[in-house]
């Protein structure tokens, strides 16, 4: 398959990127805000127009670095230039060029790459409008991300340079995403499974906001994966930038298939941790537990690999199924473990379990420990199948006064089923309902009762 063009969205902070990159994508993708520098990591998305796909990629603001930590994001604007196939610089129309600009225009003519000026904000260009030839790009088009205006004419003048390339979707592609709370080192580890310096990796709190995407190969299979923002506890979520980073970690449990939650080995069973599990859970997702910056514990410490194994199995003791990894992105220590885990899970999540077998385990069970319940209303479990749409594996278990089944026996079927059944790594869901309403006449048993 060929390679897909890249376009790369240049320029200064605050003069639109983002708007630009969420008006072509026709969603909130980027991050846009009314703060200089919101965007750091480099946001990648596939755009499709005309039947021709290619990849969007919005960048940071570039200007002059002032510590390390600015330096690292014009690193990967420099890098965004240099893996694209046509540049984008985007102006501001009511401001006239700047040196930065300037800076960001000669950047871009260097890369001998074709370049497009973007002249945008033109609703609030002034009546004489400002020229931007001594930038020396052309073509360039004026847009308003606002109003809507020039989009369709900078696309329609797009396709016109790139090839015509479809992507094909890779139904065998899994989809990875990393959680836990602020700097428990999800970017160090974005890294090293990337192996390469994708996501911004700084020590402090709160750098990464976007979702962060990149394919990588293992064992003949595609791996995406998606770096995110650190949860914070919800007193601690600032409005705007902060607000917005939560929601796309939230999108990024929806879109996996398996989750990573890091935990720092500094500061374990924390009760967010819990949480990000428990939604983890709820979602129907694969969940691996991580112990991070394993290598930074003082050898001298009494605790044990082993005492610190049946602390974490006790305090998450709703997600028994969840492997726990020991990990370091900086020694490199069980990464490569991390994904012989993922394949395993994702092979667990689609066992598919034969009826006749399924049945003849629920008989056994039934038969070995019965369902308890009230005076003349004992629980009667009939039968059981799969479902085998449904991307998460699920169980519907026939009966009759299923509702009186207590939850301490629910979880007793999901332990006895993943015992007899390996979906170690994956949530399961078993869903009960009535024979006789499975049957009515013109109902549907839609909405049963769920574990």
């Amino acid at each position: 398959m060929n390679k897909l063009p890249i376009i790369a969205i240049v320029g200064r902070a605050n003069v639109g990127k983002s708007s630009l990159f969420n008006s072509i994508l026709e969603r909130r993708e980027a991050i846009v805000a009314r703060e200089a520098g919101t965007t750091r990591d480099n946001v990648i998305a596939k755009m499709t127009y005309e039947n021709r796909d290619f990849w969007l990629v919005d960048t940071a603001g570039l200007k002059n670095p002032e510590d390390d930590f600015e330096f690292t994001i014009q690193e990967q604007i420099l890098q965004a230039v240099d893996d694209a196939d046509i540049i984008w610089v985007v102006v501001e129309a009511d401001i006239p060029p700047t040196d930065e600009d300037r800076r960001v225009a000669t950047l871009a003519l260097k890369s001998r790459k074709p370049v497009f000026l973007i002249i945008n904000k033109i609703d609030k260009s002034p009546s004489e409008r400002i020229s931007f030839a001594g930038l020396g790009i052309k073509p360039s088009f004026e847009t308003s991300t606002t109003q809507g205006r020039g989009i369709d004419e900078l696309l329609d003048n797009l396709i016109k340079v790139i090839p015509k390339v479809k992507l094909k979707a890779d139904d065998k592609q899994l989809h990875i995403a990393l959680l836990g709370r602020p700097n428990v080192g999800k970017s160090y580890l974005f890294n090293t499974l990337a192996q390469k310096q994708q996501a911004i990796v700084a020590a402090r709190a709160g750098t990464t906001r976007d979702i962060n995407r990149t394919i990588v190969r293992f064992e003949n299979r595609d791996i995406e994966l998606m770096d995110t923002a650190g949860i914070r506890r919800s007193g601690k979520i600032e409005r705007g930038v902060e607000h917005f980073s939560v929601l796309r970690s939230l999108k990024a449990i929806e879109e996996s298939d398996i989750c990573l939650l890091l935990m720092d080995v500094n500061e374990l069973n924390v009760q967010l941790d819990q949480k990000i599990a428990g939604m983890v859970k709820d979602a129907g997702k694969g969940l691996i537990l991580i112990v991070s910056k394993w290598d930074a514990l003082d050898e001298k410490t009494p605790f044990s690999r082993d005492s610190i194994a049946a602390e974490i199995a006790a305090t998450y003791d709703f997600i028994p199924w969840a492997p726990l990894v020991f990990a370091s992105a900086v020694t490199g220590q069980n990464v490569t473990k991390i994904f012989d885990l993922v394949c395993e899970i994702n092979e667990n999540r689609h066992i598919h379990v034969p009826t006749t077998a399924l049945n003849r385990w629920l008989q056994d069970v039934v038969n070995k420990h019965p369902p308890a319940g009230l005076k003349n209303r004992l629980p009667k479990l009939n039968y059981i199948v799969q479902e085998f749409d449904n991307p998460v594996p699920s169980f519907k278990i026939f009966g009759s006064q299923t509702k009186f089944i207590h939850w301490s026996y629910r979880r007793f079927l999901e332990r006895e089923l993943r015992q007899s059944y390996n979906f170690n790594g994956t949530a399961i869901e078993l869903w009960f309902i009535e024979k006789h309403e499975a049957h009515r006449h013109g109902q549907s048993p839609t909405k049963p009762d769920r574990i």
